[in-house]
């Protein structure tokens, strides 16, 4: 399945952007830089007409769960803009946004040494 139609399917750039917010902020985690990787190549397609991603290559690369509400975004912008204002509703509501705790935690180190 190509996914080179998917930056026509949205209402207006402002819904396309919502989308791409929820994907970088809460599904693309950097801890797995190879998700990450595959995730922000989708987040790209969602304004390319070329193809920056395959589903074959979100498959291998992308968890379960994850692959699962790609799909279903997938298959909302194939089908209504009510549909993908719900993904992003229900997104929200199932994957919390990603809290980088790496940096996080070498933050804290560093005012426990200082």
């Amino acid at each position: 399945m190509t996914l080179t139609d998917l930056n026509n399917g949205f209402r207006d750039d402002e819904q396309r952007r919502r989308v791409q917010r929820v994907i970088h902020d809460r599904l693309a985690d950097d801890r797995d830089p190879q998700e990450c990787r595959f995730l922000m190549r989708f987040w790209w397609q969602l304004v390319m007409s070329y193809q920056e991603v395959s589903m074959d290559e979100l498959s291998l690369n992308v968890g379960k769960s994850k692959l699962d509400v790609i799909e279903a975004l997938i298959s909302a912008i194939r089908s209504s803009h009510a549909d993908i204002d719900a993904w992003i509703t229900t997104t929200q509501q199932v994957f919390p946004v990603v809290q980088d705790r790496g940096f996080r935690a070498a933050q804290d180190n560093e005012s426990y040494s200082g």
